[in-house]
């Protein structure tokens, strides 16, 4: 069963009710990555949602690219870093995957699983080798083996989750566009359901039988053997919004909850246009029905009078919430770990608890 976000939930987007993303301070780019940009964080997760650690380290990633002074030109330069989560600060760890021959040009955002000894990076192919600055997408994923004391081993070659697209999809294969306006096939997030163990695939992807340029949606892949079988969409947006981005799904206290985020600039002009921020829905089974949080689906929002302070929250099971600082105070791009922040779970409400103290 596929749920709509629908012009009705839009409507009632209430950003004065809803927490606001926090005053960020001083929020300094990696040790060892001064000269990088850093976005799209996410950690590396146990089965169950959890943060793992690779022998006494709280290991994340986050994609990156060399500061040139052009924030949008980070895009076609990314590539996925290790962070490493020290009680000073972030340390970049450098990349990590050393360089294939792959059919892609750059490496966009997923999540990564550490489970009995081994770790899977799911995560997006994007371009075209040899044709440079394209949008097109596709899943991937490689896997190593870790050594007790949390030593990485030699890479599997990057391969395609999924091959051939189902009707419902529509193909992220365009070569020019924008970001905001291009169609989406991407950020690939493990998921395993805890009443009957089945592994599942969430991704960003676009809505395929529609009559509007604004059809963002959840999708949905389950294993199947060695691979993956797409089933249809979580959650759509048809008409409402084009991109509902990072989606991945948490369950807790008997719950999956289903997280994206997205963009005022992402809004059909004849929507109620919300926030930019942490978007979501509820419900009792992963198949649905999904009702939004909090009533509307906003959980998060950066502040109207800055409305670009963070962006692209990914939560992990205990419902820490990672993200980047962006342009705050409209400033400039600084491309920078933002402060963690801990989430509050009420049946369909989600809300801030505060800040994450630095451990």
């Amino acid at each position: 069963m596929t749920t709509a976000w629908t012009r009705a939930h839009a409507a009632a987007i209430a950003p004065e009710s809803c927490p606001s993303v926090p005053k960020i301070g001083n929020a300094p780019r990696p040790v060892g990555g001064e000269d990088r940009y850093y976005w799209d964080m996410w950690p590396v997760q146990n089965r169950d949602g959890t943060i793992a650690r690779l022998g006494p380290r709280e290991m994340w990633m986050a994609l990156s690219a060399p500061d040139r002074g052009d924030p949008e030109a980070r895009h076609f330069e990314a590539d996925i870093r290790w962070l490493v989560r020290e009680q000073e600060g972030w340390v970049d760890n450098g990349a990590v995957l050393p360089r294939f021959s792959v059919p892609y040009e750059r490496e966009w955002a997923g999540s990564a699983l550490f489970d009995e000894g081994r770790l899977t990076l799911f995560f997006t192919g994007a371009g075209i080798v040899g044709r440079s600055r394209g949008y097109q997408q596709r899943l991937f994923e490689a896997s190593a083996p870790v050594s007790g004391d949390g030593t990485i081993g030699e890479w599997s070659a990057p391969r395609p989750s999924i091959e051939t697209l189902t009707p419902e999809y529509c193909a992220a294969d365009e070569h020019h566009g924008e970001p905001g306006r291009i169609k989406a096939f991407r950020d690939p997030a493990f998921f395993r359901d805890p009443m009957d163990g089945a592994e599942y695939l969430v991704f960003t992807a676009s809505l395929a039988a529609t009559g509007s340029d604004y059809n963002g949606a959840v999708g949905l892949a389950r294993r199947d053997g060695s691979g993956w079988s797409l089933l249809p969409p979580l959650v759509h947006a048809d008409g409402v919004n084009n991109e509902l981005e990072r989606a991945h799904v948490v369950f807790r206290n008997g719950m999956y909850y289903l997280f994206w985020v997205t963009q005022t600039s992402t809004f059909a002009p004849d929507a109620n246009a919300g926030p930019t921020g942490l978007y979501g829905m509820a419900s009792h089974s992963l198949s649905g029905p999904w009702a939004p949080l909090n009533g509307s689906g906003l959980v998060l929002a950066n502040p109207a009078d800055d409305p670009r302070r963070a962006y692209s929250w990914f939560v992990s099971a205990e419902g820490i919430a990672a993200s980047f600082v962006d342009d705050p105070g409209a400033h400039g791009f600084v491309g920078a770990p933002a402060p963690l922040l801990q989430l509050a779970f009420d049946s369909e409400t989600v809300s801030l608890a505060g800040e994450v103290q630095a451990r």
